[in-house]
C-alpha cells in the first residue's frame, strides 16, 4: 500500500509548519508580502490534512511539501530579496544580487514535480514513463507561469507597492530566469526521486482503483 507518513510523524509534519507560519508571519518584515507568499501554504495544508484518508500522500511527498513551505515562509518573512541566507551566498560567491529567489524556483518545479506525478499514477490510467515525465514538467512550468501572471497583474494593481513582491531586483530576465528555473527543478527532482517514488506508491494505483469502484 501506500508508504506515507504515519499518525504521529504526520503531526509533527503539520505541526512544524504552523510553527513556522506563525514564527514568520510574526517576525515578517512586510506583513502583506508575507501573506501573498505563504497563502499557498494557507491553502495546501488544511487541503492535505483533510484528503489524509481519501487520498494519503507517500511519505516522500510529505516531507518535500514541509520542504516548500518552509522555503516560502522563510521568503515570506524577509523578501526574497532580503533573506540573510540569500545575502550570505551573495557575499561568499560575490553575485550581484539575492539569489534566493532562484533557489525558490527550483524548488518550485522540484517539490510540485513529485506531487504532479502522484496524481497523475494514482488518478489516470497513464503509467511510469516518458509520457507521465513529459507532462510532469509541462504542468509544472505551467504553474510557473501562472504565478508569473499573478506577478503581473500584482504590479499592474500595486505599481510600485508590489517591488517586495515581485522581488526582480532590477533583472529584466526575472520571469525568464523564474520559469527556466522551475523547469530545471522539475527535471532534477524526476530524476532523483523517481525510483524512491515508484517504490513509496507500491499498491497506491491499486488501493485507489478499489476505492473508487466501490464508492456508493
Amino acid at each position: 500500500m501506500v508508504r506515507g507518513v504515519g499518525r504521529t510523524e504526520g503531526i509533527l509534519l503539520a505541526g512544524s509548519v504552523v510553527v513556522v507560519l506563525v514564527v514568520t508571519g510574526v517576525q515578517a518584515r512586510s506583513p502583506g508580502t508575507w501573506l501573498l507568499e505563504v497563502v499557498w501554504v494557507l491553502i495546501g495544508l488544511p487541503l492535505v490534512v483533510a484528503l489524509r484518508k481519501r487520498f494519503p500522500l507517500t511519505r516522500l511527498l510529505c516531507w518535500l511539501l514541509v520542504l516548500h513551505a518552509i522555503v516560502l515562509c522563510y521568503g515570506g518573512q524577509y523578501t526574497y530579496a532580503e533573506t540573510p541566507a540569500g545575502e550570505w551566498v551573495q557575499g561568499l560567491m560575490g553575485t550581484q544580487r539575492n539569489n534566493y529567489d532562484r533557489f525558490a524556483h527550483v524548488v518550485q518545479g522540484f517539490v510540485p514535480a513529485i506531487a504532479v506525478r502522484e496524481v497523475l499514477l494514482r488518478r489516470t490510467p497513464l503509467r511510469p514513463g516518458a509520457w507521465v515525465a513529459f507532462l510532469t514538467v509541462c504542468v509544472c512550468v505551467t504553474i510557473a507561469a501562472g504565478f508569473e501572471f499573478v506577478e503581473w497583474f500584482s504590479a499592474m494593481v500595486a505599481g510600485a507597492g508590489a517591488d517586495d513582491f515581485l522581488g526582480t531586483q532590477g533583472d529584466v530576465w526575472d520571469t525568464q530566469w523564474d520559469m527556466f528555473l522551475c523547469l530545471c527543478g522539475a527535471v532534477l527532482s524526476l530524476l532523483i526521486w523517481r525510483r524512491v517514488h515508484d517504490r513509496q506508491l507500491s499498491g497506491a494505483q491499486a488501493i485507489d482503483r478499489y476505492r473508487s469502484t466501490n464508492r456508493l
